[in-house]
């Protein structure tokens, strides 16, 4: 994993303490699936085979992030926790 994605996720855990404390664990564990499952899916629709997905535990307090890597192709996934929407950045 790059510097950049380390130090983004790093940067996202440092919130939270601050955004994880109303929701149960199993709501959690949903959040990160469908984040994960969204996410995946989006990648595939732009040309990503199998790519690894590491999201973050919580997001954000409006969105959820992940990771997306498959060689030298990396991503970041925004995730609408009210929208369920997804976007991606551009290939790296």
């Amino acid at each position: 994993m790059s510097a950049r994605a380390i130090l983004a996720i790093a940067a996202l855990a440092s919130l939270a303490p601050a955004i994880g404390q109303a929701s149960s664990p199993d709501a959690w564990i949903a959040f990160r699936a469908d984040v994960a499952a969204r996410c995946l899916a989006a990648a595939q629709a732009t040309g990503m085979k199998t790519p690894e997905v590491i999201v973050h535990p919580l997001g954000t307090e409006t969105y959820g992030v992940a990771v997306l890597r498959e060689g030298a192709d990396k991503r970041i996934c925004i995730y609408g926790k009210q929208s369920k929407k997804v976007e991606l950045t551009l290939a790296t």
